[in-house]
């Protein structure tokens, strides 16, 4: 006998509705925390410091963008720490082992963790290896690479100055000297912008979206699943790309064994701002968000002289706290 099975038919006001509440509740935890630490502490809200705040969310912000397509589909990136270090060491090479023009060498490191994302994608999609060995394998493997490569030592980029200008430069410095924002944050907002026209504007985020809510689905509808789920995870590596070349540019050098832990915080941030480890449901806004409640929360914990270690647990219950309440929703 056969059966049809009639899925399911969400309105795209209920999606909306389910957007705004997300977002709604990573931007009322970013605020509940801005006005804590305001209070708890006057040294908060200095300028300086909300620099500091927004020059330690670029990175990780990058990060979380490239994840967030890769946790739509229902996936997992646990290599892009380690991918965006290997990307800044190749970016090292390019400028300072190889002499390379610094445009060239930037788009040789970004490209570099394309590379790594198109690997992982063909690993996952082809060869049906899941998603978190897969990226696991690509997490030791750039790990290594990058010591092999730099030799276990930092490289430094002390003769392309014009490097460092990349993250800590100011274009907004040279029109409004008193507002010197790095240029680390023009580059996070403008990959968000990037991220959204392709998440909500393309056929790429069309067929995320439809990755995450029903593969067969996609599939049957005559989708080519395995080339749009190796491009997810390739665009997911060229953020990371992006992330490591921001990070060397930042440090002023590549440091080979930095990395490992980076993609738990932008998987938190993903978490955090509302994409469902389940797949189907995220958004750049609510990504964004998150970026910033972890950035807040690790600079106010920090301020108010919280131990390390504590701030790792707090970070954690965080987490369980926002994946539980995704869990809670959705059984609504």
């Amino acid at each position: 006998m056969d059966v049809t099975v009639v899925p399911k038919k969400i309105s795209g006001r209920s999606m909306l509705r389910a957007d705004a509440t997300r977002k709604f509740l990573a931007f009322g935890a970013l605020i509940l925390l801005l006005v804590y630490f305001s209070l708890a502490s006057p040294h908060f809200m200095t300028f300086n410091n909300v620099v500091g705040i927004l020059l330690q969310t670029s990175v990780n912000g990058v990060l979380a963008l490239g994840v967030t397509f890769v946790i739509i589909t229902g996936g997992i990136d646990l290599s892009i720490g380690t991918v965006m270090t290997f990307s800044g060491v190749m970016t090292a090479m390019f400028i300072v082992n190889w002499g390379l023009p610094v445009g060239v060498g930037v788009v040789g490191g970004v490209l570099t963790g394309g590379l790594a994302g198109l690997i992982n994608g063909t690993v996952v999609a082809r060869m049906k290896v899941p998603p978190f060995i897969a990226t696991l394998g690509m997490m030791y493997i750039a790990k290594g690479l990058a010591l092999v490569l730099s030799e276990l030592r930092p490289i430094y980029f002390n003769d392309a100055p014009a490097f460092r200008s990349i993250a800590l430069g100011s274009l907004i410095g040279k029109v409004f000297p008193e507002f010197e924002i790095p240029n680390a944050v023009l580059i996070l907002f403008g990959a968000a912008i990037v991220a959204a026209f392709l998440l909500n504007r393309t056929v790429l985020g069309r067929y995320t979206f439809a990755l995450g809510s029903n593969e067969e689905a996609t599939r049957l509808s005559g989708v080519n699943v395995k080339f749009w789920k190796t491009l997810v995870y390739t665009v997911g590596g060229l953020f990371a790309g992006l992330g490591g070349v921001l990070m060397a540019a930042r440090l002023n050098s590549a440091q080979p064994a930095l990395g490992q832990g980076y993609e738990l915080d932008a998987i938190a941030a993903v978490v955090i701002g509302g994409t469902s480890l389940s797949g189907g449901e995220g958004t750049i806004m609510g990504t964004i968000i998150g970026a910033f409640v972890m950035s807040v929360l690790i600079n106010g914990l920090r301020i108010m002289s919280v131990d390390p270690e504590w701030q790792i647990v707090v970070t954690g219950a965080i987490l369980i706290g926002a994946v539980y309440l995704d869990i809670i929703r959705r059984r609504a």
